[in-house]
């Protein structure tokens, strides 16, 4: 059964993006139209004017139409920002048969039971992630039916946010004349476009810089182990930059892209960069070096933010597969290098490689968040029992 083209909206801090995708039978998506705008309105992921923000939104939305030949009036949603949140919810049952064998009803009780959250009026649950089952005293069990012993739990991340920002975002896609009918947290979208079942297995974390926060998503074992977001971003660099030189932010964001790089370079320390005049901005000779040091302090800073929060659940010393940048930021210079140093792990960019159709997108992992919202609808159309291919690639990912 063919279903639909989905189409899934990121309201960045920068920049507002659109992606419409295509499925066949098979589980495969293609994303057949891209649209993007800047973003104005919005503040480290959170929306605070509806009316500036639904601006980008119609633009995005116009453009991403246009490409893929469709009419768009529903949306998945991707939701960021320092108030989304994971709590660990662990749920516990007897078993319940005679000879103490572990039964699929089981399952299904102890599943129920630590899905079931408690949170605060004004907090919003958007995924329940199934981790692992403990029997008795056994732990990391992925499949417990058919053991035996006498109780079960299983752990059980909850994902959550403030309903008022959410319902903020959901505010603006309406007034665009777009319905949300669901949405979900941007980390795990992007884990969706990026990662491979192999970095899921072997344990990653990926990291996606945007331009008003940067998310995190750690998966060990094949299931996630950790994630959350940081409100600190690519434009908190270029607003450095504007301060530290006293220009104005269009020209330090310019700046930043031609001439930025996370690591303090020591070829840099006698080269001189030339800003030419502009009306009301006199020419100006600057730095280079100065400018990587402002750029390295604040990418420093973002990623040992991200170490911490990794060492804090005793996440780090099982990401065999390393480090994945993705998002507009991971194309800064040398930030790789940086991140390498700071995790001590490999590292490199993560492009959306579970998609295809933006093989020649130039900068396609600033599209992973959307890209991934594509798949995350795909799965959600799979979870209502209309269709179910792409659960092999995306097993133990997360339950709504």
């Amino acid at each position: 059964m063919a279903i639909p083209p989905i189409a899934a909206l990121e309201i960045g801090t920068s920049r507002t993006v659109l992606c419409v995708g295509e499925s066949d039978d098979r589980g495969r998506v293609k994303i057949t139209g891209v649209g993007t705008y800047p973003t104005t309105g919005v503040r480290k992921g959170q929306v605070f004017d509806l009316a500036q923000a639904r601006v980008g939104v119609e633009l995005a939305a116009k453009q991403a139409e246009k490409q893929a030949d469709v009419s768009i009036w529903q949306v998945l949603l991707a939701a960021s920002g320092g108030h989304i949140q994971a709590v660990a919810n662990p749920g516990m049952v007897p078993i319940r048969s005679g000879d103490r064998v572990v039964t699929q009803e089981d399952v299904e009780e102890v599943t129920e039971n630590a899905q079931t959250i408690q949170l605060d009026a004004d907090r919003q649950v958007l995924h329940t992630i199934n981790q692992s089952f403990t029997v008795d005293d056994q732990p990391g069990i992925v499949k417990p039916v058919g053991l035996r012993g006498k109780i079960l739990t299983l752990n059980v991340m909850a994902v959550h946010g403030l309903r008022n920002h959410i319902e903020n975002a959901i505010s603006v896609a309406k007034s665009a004349q777009l319905e949300v009918t669901d949405v979900a947290f941007s980390g795990i979208c992007a884990g969706l476009a990026v990662l491979t079942p192999e970095q899921r297995r072997r344990g990653v974390v990926l990291i996606d810089l945007g331009g008003g926060t940067t998310n995190y998503l750690a998966y060990g074992n094949g299931v996630v182990s950790a994630l959350g977001c940081v409100a600190v971003g690519g434009d908190h660099i270029t607003n450095d930059i504007a301060l530290a030189f006293t220009i104005p932010l269009n020209r330090a964001e310019e700046l930043k892209c031609a001439e930025g790089c996370a690591l303090i370079e020591p070829e840099s320390g006698t080269r001189r960069i030339t800003l030419s005049a502009d009306i009301g901005f006199e020419e100006r000779v600057l730095s280079c070096k100065a400018l990587h040091t402002v750029i390295h302090a604040r990418m420093d800073e973002t990623f040992r933010i991200v170490r911490s929060k990794l060492d804090e659940g005793g996440v780090l010393p099982h990401l065999g597969a390393g480090v994945i940048l993705t998002g507009g930021g991971a194309y800064l210079r040398k930030a790789t290098d940086l991140a390498q140093r700071i995790f001590g792990l490999p590292c490199g960019i993560g492009l959306p490689v579970n998609v295809s159709g933006l093989d020649n997108v130039p900068q396609a992992a600033a599209l992973s968040t959307a890209a991934g919202l594509v798949l995350y609808g795909r799965m959600t159309y799979e979870d209502r029992g209309i269709l179910s291919p792409l659960k092999n690639l995306f097993k133990g990912v997360f339950r709504r």
